[in-house]
């Protein structure tokens, strides 16, 4: 199923989602789902996607960055798909770079993220995970467990003069970056 992405100003970007319980992870449509999600991410050059940016209420996302349109100097992160996922623990060290959101297409801004996280999830098969991870993986699990929690990234953003429409920031960067249409 094709799905569609939301955009910023659709509440259930700004709600608290809720937990995905058993019986609906063991469900043969929440299993297709969560691969429709992996799709949809593809399909719009995305690292992340959280459930509610696909306009559902449940506690699950999606994350993979290999060789990156919209990210083209990061390292790789496998795909990983995870339930009810929560940072437990967050480095005090933050790192500050430029994000963009799928929801909030053809913008960037500098985000000050913590240099490593700690977070714990289930996995579609029911596994327990605890997890620590650093650099652009960290930025993409606190990214879309803030979309989780009801932020965007802009929320994050001390300082909003960085933020800018995507024209811009490649004619700035002379990259030719581009966000779904």
């Amino acid at each position: 199923m094709k799905q569609k992405i939301v955009s910023v100003g659709n509440p259930i970007l700004r709600q608290k989602i809720k937990n995905v319980t058993t019986a609906k992870r063991k469900s043969k449509s929440f299993q297709k789902f969560l691969k429709d999600m992996v799709k949809t991410m593809y399909r719009a050059n995305g690292v992340g996607l959280a459930a509610n940016q696909v306009g559902v209420n449940q506690r699950a996302l999606v994350m993979e960055c290999d060789t990156n349109k919209r990210y083209p100097k990061v390292n790789s992160v496998e795909l990983q798909t995870y339930l009810n996922a929560r940072i437990v623990k967050y480095s005090k060290q933050k790192e500050k770079g430029w994000e963009g959101c799928l929801s909030i297409p053809g913008y960037r801004g500098i985000v000050p993220r913590s240099k490593w996280v700690t977070f714990e999830a289930i996995t579609p098969e029911g596994k327990k995970v605890r997890k620590t991870v650093k650099g652009f993986e960290a930025r993409i699990i606190q990214h879309e467990v803030d979309h989780l929690n009801g932020l965007v990234y802009v929320d994050q953003m001390p300082d909003l003069r960085s933020w800018s429409h995507l024209d811009e920031f490649n004619h700035h960067f002379k990259t030719k970056i581009k966000d779904r249409k």
